[in-house]
């Protein structure tokens, strides 16, 4: 299992297998949700979050695919809005730390690759995806991508280049519709 200390909180995070105490995990939290994990062909990715170094109020056991290298699950916390981002596979999930629950859930375009913070905005880079929302987990828009692709933000504007074809436009708006 990897720990990660973000402010006042512990995440955890396991790939490939449940952790041995997953069920002493999801009998302490506040909230836990699984997402296929009884399926034997997919690899297992687990994400749980604490405010304390006790038991985590939030556990998330789910399969994933695709679970090749390039495809690994991941998290993004914005302490802020106490907001946490989480990627596996094609699954998207939110959810606000407090008060707990869940935001939403979402589909990324053939596998997700990482999310990443820029100022007051999240961005998810996938395969043939890139998306963004608020750091409180409101969808603001999304493009279609096609490998090799590339961003890079450059205070409010994202410079894009998908298989040599640049483009640049507002982070907060999003690309123009062609």
């Amino acid at each position: 299992m990897f720990k990660v200390s973000v402010g006042q909180y512990l995440i955890q995070v396991e790939r490939g297998a449940l952790p041995a105490t997953y069920a002493e995990y999801r009998q302490h939290s506040s909230l836990f949700e699984e997402f296929d994990v009884r399926n034997p062909e997919r690899a297992h990715s687990f994400v749980s979050i604490s405010g304390s170094t006790g038991w985590p109020s939030l556990v998330v056991a789910q399969t994933f695919s695709p679970s090749l290298a390039g495809f690994d699950p991941g998290v993004l916390l914005v302490p802020e809005t106490r907001t946490l981002f989480i990627g596996a596979g094609e699954r998207l999930l939110a959810y606000c730390l407090d008060p707990l629950q869940r935001l939403w859930i979402d589909k990324c375009d053939v596998g997700f690759w990482c999310w990443m913070q820029h100022g007051r905005h999240v961005i998810m880079s996938a395969e043939l995806e890139l998306a963004a929302w608020d750091c409180a987990g409101k969808k603001l828009w999304t493009t279609f991508v096609e490998p090799p692709w590339d961003y890079r933000v450059d205070g409010s504007r994202v410079h894009l280049d998908v298989m040599g074809r640049k483009s640049e436009f507002e982070l907060e708006k999003g690309p123009l519709p062609p």
